[in-house]
């Protein structure tokens, strides 16, 4: 295929509320222009840009996935993204090395709560981007361009203008006035655009909209104001230059009409998207560091071919023949078998072929110019977020950054033979996947999935059994409890074995006290003179610290506490380090009678962030939840709720979260500190230990 230069390629990450038709608009762009030789469809599994057979089989996107398209001297890079709650943030990397963002909104139920995820998101990585909107499904019964143009107003400003308005309504949409060049246009079952008279019917409308498009495009420029308050007007050049200067400038969004189930208006979008998006270099120059540390001096590149090549990888793909790595060029020209150094990994790595992306679908070419996106495959140490650049010329891009999982399942393996696979299997999905977290709890001893929500986890769990045939089993972590003392105690801890030949002897007195929250473990020798010699003293400490472990009341770990071996005794043939480790644990058992232990439970620092008509629902939910309202903050359309929740009562919060907001919440948290179990609680815990075998009986030394 023709090799693009930067002022010729166009990228759109295409975002918005799930089920709103962006992989659908996506098929309709590659079939209208021939990129494509049928349309693809969602329902039927078709769809180009659907590759995965977890997207195939939900009918929903899960990952983003580029595709591109040529129209008018224009490649147009477009990045289909997930629209659904789970998996929205998805969308990140996309925006991140597009140009612009396309919204797609559903006339039939408008603006969705994921694209005003979408919109905000679209402001906050690294710069604010040009939007376009997409008003699509208007043939569906109770489509309303009107209504759903309102509320973009109502929603994102006035700044929302229509570029083309609809012709026909529901069943009877055929085609759509261009505002600009104020000319109509019907549509085959092509997608191919045949001009028609502009209908007599609206035809005010369609004059108000022409008059209220140019002032909105005088009013992005003083030169142009000026211009339009002489003459009442703009002339040609001055309305088509100032549109793109407009969009540039975010002070216009423009707004389109189309159906992507029967290609109307498809055609026209793409004539504006090829006019009016900006091209890489438009945006000026990306701000990066001189290597992956954040504290390394701040550097600037040019979009442009004449600086040394460098690079962003935002997405990995591991496929059974291999790794797909897909790669924004920032700047300067990368050719096939090029070598490029890898900042974050500090190794070389030699590119191989370059390809174009469609899809599933990879195309060689020759060469990828400044602001292109291409992909090659396998590379050895490269993973998303990387930087690959010219090892004279370093320059690092920052990483996107993904929110804290919202959820956490304790996974287990059905069988050995699972087991022995599972952790290959996780971490090349670990690849793929920048939502999905997987560690051991070391505290728990199990291992964690850590995701944005249940589905998520569901079809990760889903992607182990039919890509890897591994089988699995899910279920809520335990929450990591501890246990203290609150009282002071002097104790005595003797052990004596005899047998007939050499006994065990070992006998030591200890005081031991709580330390305040945090404190963790101390142990203090004050014994003066010979009582024990002191290369048995450390046994000491280490039998009351093994014993700790394994818990007072629950069998959960020990802290907050501090010993002081105050004396003891010793039998010069007997005693040894073995007997004084027996010692020690005997020492903490008698204390344990004595010092009054209790549990700890982990106390969250937890965040809400919904719009503010939910706030009461959300702050009697986290009261009934053991909550301590801290603070509220506004951000902007959104109420941020602060308060400390005890861990427990958190793990299945998503999914009332989503319920009392409609999906429109978010939250995360963190850990803040221990606090003391309430007794009714700690009561049906100890009950649960017991049950589970965490605690026990032990045998007598």
């Amino acid at each position: 295929m023709k090799v693009y230069m930067t002022q010729e390629i166009r990228n759109l990450g295409i975002v918005g509320h799930g089920d709103a038709g962006k992989t659908s608009l996506v098929a309709a762009m590659l079939f209208v222009t021939g990129a494509t030789n049928r349309l693809g469809r969602v329902d039927e599994g078709t769809a180009p840009t659907d590759c995965d057979d977890e997207e195939i089989a939900r009918k929903i996107s899960l990952n983003i996935t580029p595709a591109y398209i040529e129209h008018k001297g224009c490649k147009i890079n477009v990045i289909d993204t997930p629209g659904y709650a789970s998996f929205i943030a998805n969308a990140r990397p996309a925006l991140r090395v597009c140009e612009a963002a396309l919204f797609v909104v559903d006339a039939v139920n408008g603006v969705g709560v994921q694209t005003e995820k979408a919109w905000d998101m679209a402001d906050e990585l690294n710069r604010p981007r040009p939007r376009f909107i997409v008003v699509n499904k208007l043939d569906k019964e109770r489509a309303d361009f009107g209504a759903t143009l309102k509320a973009l107003r109502d929603t994102f400003g006035k700044k929302c203008v229509p570029l083309t308005l609809p012709i026909g309504s529901e069943k009877n949409f055929r085609g759509v006035v261009d505002v600009i060049h104020m000319k109509a246009y019907e549509f085959d079952a092509a997608g191919k655009a045949k001009e028609i008279p502009i209908p007599s019917d609206g035809r005010g409308y369609i004059d108000e909209t022409h008059e209220a498009l140019i002032e909105a495009v005088a009013e992005s420029d003083d030169t142009l104001m000026e211009h339009f308050f002489d003459s009442g007007t703009l002339k040609d050049d001055e309305f088509i230059g100032g549109m793109k200067k407009a969009i540039l400038n975010r002070t216009l969004t423009p707004v389109f009409a189309a159906s992507s189930a029967n290609l109307t208006g498809i055609s026209s979008l793409l004539d504006a998207i090829a006019d009016y998006a900006p091209n890489p270099a438009d945006i000026g120059k990306v701000k990066a560091h001189a290597d992956f540390d954040p504290s390394s001096p701040e550097l600037e590149r040019a979009v442009t071919d004449s600086e040394t090549a460098s690079g962003y990888v935002f997405r990995t793909v591991v496929e059974n023949f291999g790794k797909i790595t897909m790669i924004k060029v920032w700047s300067g020209i990368f050719k096939s078998d090029a070598n490029m150094f890898n900042v974050n990994k500090g190794s070389q790595e030699r590119l191989g072929p370059v390809h174009v992306i469609l899809g599933k679908n990879l195309e060689k070419i020759a060469e990828a110019h400044a602001g292109d996106i291409i992909a090659v495959t396998k590379l050895k140490d490269t993973v998303s977020g990387d930087t690959l650049c010219d090892k004279a010329a370093s320059i690092c891009y920052d990483h996107v950054s993904f929110p804290e999982p919202a959820i956490s399942f304790a996974i287990e393996p059905k069988s050995r033979a699972d087991e022995d696979k599972l952790s290959g299997a996780i971490h090349k999905i670990l690849e793929e996947d920048l939502l999905l977290h997987y560690h051991r709890n070391d505290e728990t001893k199990e291992f964690e999935l850590s995701g944005s929500s249940q589905q998520h986890i569901e079809t990760v769990v889903s992607k182990l059994k039919n890509r890897y045939h591994v089988e699995v089993t899910l279920h809520q972590p335990k929450v990591p409890y501890r246990e203290t003392i609150k009282a002071r105690v002097e104790v005595q801890g003797r052990h004596k074995k005899q047998t007939g030949g050499r006994g065990q002897f070992g006998d030591c007195k200890c005081i031991f006290e709580p330390l305040p929250r945090g404190g963790g473990f101390e142990f203090k020798d004050k014994i003066f003179g010979g009582a024990i010699p002191q290369q048995w003293r450390p046994a000491v400490e280490k039998g009351i610290k093994d014993t700790a472990i394994r818990g007072a009341i629950a069998g959960y770990p020990l802290v907050d506490f501090k010993v002081e071996l105050i004396d003891g005794s010793f039998h010069p043939v007997d005693s040894d380090d073995l007997s004084f480790q027996l010692a020690g644990r005997k020492a903490f058992k008698t204390m344990i009678e004595k010092a009054n232990p209790v549990l700890l439970e982990p106390v969250m620092n937890v965040e809400v962030a919904a719009p503010q008509e939910f706030s009461g629902d959300i702050m009697g939910d986290l009261n009934s939840r053991r909550g301590r309202i801290q603070g509220m903050d506004s951000k902007g359309t959104m109420q941020v709720i602060k308060a400390q929740v005890p861990m427990s009562e958190m793990l299945t919060y998503p999914q009332t979260l989503n319920s009392i907001t409609s999906a429109r919440g978010t939250y995360h948290m963190e850990l803040s500190h221990y606090d003391e179990v309430p007794m009714h609680i700690s009561q049906k815990i100890v009950q649960q230990a017991i049950a589970d075998g965490r605690v026990r009986k032990e045998e007598e030394d």
